[in-house]
C-alpha cells in the first residue's frame, strides 16, 4: 500500500508543546458506511433520521468501530479529542476508556497488530493525552480506534514538529459489515480496540463497519433498507439477544431477502 505525506500546513502548531496537531479528517477514517452523515463521525446516513426509531438514531451517533490508519516515525504520539457526552464519560458497568477513550495499535508484522497505548478520558468535553512515548526509531504504521459509546466532534493526532505524518491510500476492499446489539457495538469492552469487530478486523487484516446498536438490534425493515445500500464482502447479523421469538419469525427472512 502506498502512502503520501500529509501537508504540514494542515497542522495546528503548538509552540508550548512543540507538537503539530493534525485533524484525522485529513486522513482516511475507516468504518464509515455512508458519506452523507449529519456529523462527520456518525455511523448512519443523515437520511436515516426520522425513518428509524429515535434510540437507534441516537446510538448511531456514537463512533463505535471507526478507526484511522496512519504512519509516522515520531518517537511519541499524542491525541486530543472532544466527545459529545454531557454527563459522564463512563457507565456503571463499562469503563471510561471503552465508552469515551481512544485506543492505539501498531502493526508489528504484516499480519499482526499490537496494542501500544490508550487515551484515558478525564474531562468533558475535551481531553489531551500522550498515547505512547519512547517509540523505537523507524517508521511505524498505526490504527487509532475511536470511542465505542459516545460521539466525537473532533479528533487530532499530535506529533513533534520535526516529524512527518503519512496518509495511507484509501481502503478499496469491500468491508465486513456487522449489524447487531450491544455486543456488536462494544459493550462492555475495556478499550475501543477490544470490541470483537475490531479484533477480527486486525486478525483478518480486513476493513470493518460496526453497526451495533445497544439494546436495539431488532432487524427492522428500515435498517435492512439502509444496510442494503452498502456493498460489503459479507454481512454478519447478530441480533438475537435483542429479539423475541415472534420477531425472529416475522423479521429475519425478510431482512435477509432485502440484503
Amino acid at each position: 500500500m502506498s502512502e503520501q505525506h500529509l501537508d504540514p500546513n494542515l497542522a495546528q502548531q503548538d509552540d508550548a508543546s512543540s507538537l503539530c496537531w493534525y485533524d484525522i479528517q485529513h486522513l482516511n477514517v475507516e468504518g464509515k458506511g455512508w458519506t452523507d452523515t449529519d456529523r462527520y463521525y456518525d455511523r448512519l446516513s443523515a437520511r436515516a433520521k426520522g425513518t428509524i426509531r429515535e434510540p437507534v438514531w441516537n446510538l448511531s451517533r456514537s463512533a463505535a468501530g471507526l478507526c484511522v490508519p496512519f504512519t509516522t516515525s515520531a518517537p511519541a504520539i499524542h491525541a486530543r479529542w472532544t466527545v459529545t457526552a454531557r454527563e459522564s464519560l463512563a457507565m456503571p458497568h463499562m469503563p471510561a476508556t471503552g465508552v469515551s477513550g481512544l485506543d492505539l495499535y501498531v502493526q508489528h508484522t504484516e499480519d499482526q497488530w499490537r496494542w501500544v497505548g490508550v487515551g484515558r478520558p478525564e474531562f468533558i468535553p475535551t481531553n489531551t493525552a500522550q498515547l505512547v512515548g519512547g517509540i523505537p526509531p523507524g517508521t511505524h504504521t498505526y490504527h487509532l480506534y475511536l470511542p465505542l459509546y459516545t460521539g466525537v466532534t473532533s479528533v487530532e493526532i499530535g506529533i513533534p514538529k520535526d516529524c512527518v505524518l503519512l496518509k495511507p491510500d484509501p481502503e478499496t476492499r469491500n468491508p465486513l459489515v456487522f449489524y447487531g446489539t450491544s455486543i456488536t457495538q462494544g459493550g462492555c469492552a475495556s478499550r475501543p480496540g477490544m470490541v470483537h469487530t475490531a479484533i477480527l478486523g486486525r486478525r483478518l487484516n480486513w476493513p470493518v463497519i460496526n453497526l451495533g446498536f445497544s439494546g436495539n438490534g431488532r432487524m427492522e425493515p428500515e435498517l435492512a433498507d439502509l444496510l442494503a445500500e452498502l456493498d460489503p464482502a459479507v454481512y454478519i447479523l447478530d441480533c438475537l439477544p435483542n429479539m423475541e421469538p415472534t420477531e425472529v419469525a416475522e423479521r429475519a427472512a425478510p431482512f435477509v431477502r432485502t440484503l
